[in-house]
């Protein structure tokens, strides 16, 4: 049987005033007292859907970046369209969003006790340039977190993101079918968990189809636009080997890419075809327009926030990994 506010506050030797504004979020406490008092009700079993079954619960979200390396660039459209659905579904949830960014450095730790003692109440952390080590950071806190646009196999916890390896392997085949070659594969220069999916699809569409991976010509490209297009000018430039068609980690490497390839005379898709991924806005207007795999960016961001919601009013709920699914988008680059 749980315990009740009231026997909380017996427990620990607090008013029954100051544990209800503790547990409610309410003003009237010091952070320290408060989540003194939150961590003892979440040890001793406290219920705290009698006080989260309401559709809305005060204190602020948090939308967490996670800067490691600086690699991805998250002003590009994919992270606004994530941001645009998380912050359309907290106002109609009444709930108040907060952008806030961590560099893992040496302030790290302290930044983390920052949020701790404010008046967050969830946590949708975007883990694109996490690895698993960063995580454990994180584990200390006892507020609610969703892992966005990541996930770790030794590591339970509550994710949202893209079906990765699905998405790859619907551009890889679809390379092979339209092309009748052996595909190569553009792939990011910077370690990123996505990408390493993504790598995974691309490989499995090969071995489906019958074809030898070690037979794949591979390029690695920074993972953007101007990045990915003066490493291809080098390779180039060097003269190495090159496959008739290439799926590319993401859009920016393919568009970079694109842009090398006709800076040197190639045309596209006679001479090279490219399938990227995530289908962002440019992938439209470039020339040739870019065959890319969809991501429902915005429809993403609005699960995490949901699924954050269910994890403040059950804080018990067992953790869940949550893929959201893909398709291919035909255009003029194969």
């Amino acid at each position: 049987m749980s315990i009740t506010a009231k026997k909380l506050a017996e427990k620990l030797g607090f008013s029954p005033a100051a544990v209800s504004m503790a547990l409610n979020n309410k003003p009237g406490v010091s952070q320290k007292t408060r989540q003194l008092i939150l961590d003892a009700a979440e040890k001793e079993g406290y219920d705290f859907y009698r006080i989260s079954s309401k559709d809305k619960i005060p204190g602020t979200i948090y939308f967490v970046f996670f800067k490691k390396h600086g690699a991805v660039v998250t002003d590009t459209q994919f992270f606004s369209q994530l941001s645009e659905g998380i912050s359309e579904r907290c106002r109609e949830m009444g709930y108040k969003l907060n952008f806030h960014y961590l560099w893992d450095d040496d302030t790290l730790q302290k930044q983390i006790e920052n949020i701790r003692y404010s008046d967050c109440c969830g946590i949708i952390l975007l883990g694109t340039e996490m690895h698993v080590e960063d995580y454990l950071h994180f584990q200390t806190l006892t507020i609610p977190i969703v892992l966005l646009d990541v996930y770790f196999e030794t590591i339970q916890a509550n994710y949202v993101l893209i079906n990765n390896v699905q998405g790859a392997f619907l551009a890889t085949t679809y390379l092979i079918k339209k092309t009748q070659q052996q595909p190569g594969y553009l792939c990011s220069s910077y370690p990123i968990m996505n990408f390493a999916e993504r790598a995974s699809g691309f490989h499995n569409a090969l071995r489906s189809s019958g074809l030898s991976s070690s037979k794949s010509i591979i390029h690695k490209l920074s993972p953007s636009v101007e990045g990915a297009f003066l490493d291809m000018i080098e390779i180039l430039q060097q003269k190495e080997p090159l496959a008739k068609c290439y799926f590319a980690d993401n859009d920016l490497i393919a568009v970079g890419a694109m842009r090398a390839f006709k800076a040197k005379g190639y045309q596209i898709p006679e001479d090279i075809a490219i399938v990227g991924f995530d289908n962002i806005d440019f992938s439209n207007i470039v020339e040739p327009s870019l065959t890319t795999i969809h991501v429902p960016k915005k429809e993403m961001g609005k699960i995490a926030l949901n699924r954050l919601i269910e994890l403040i009013r059950q804080p018990k709920a067992a953790p869940t990994k949550i893929e959201v699914s893909t398709h291919l988008i035909k255009r003029r680059s194969t």
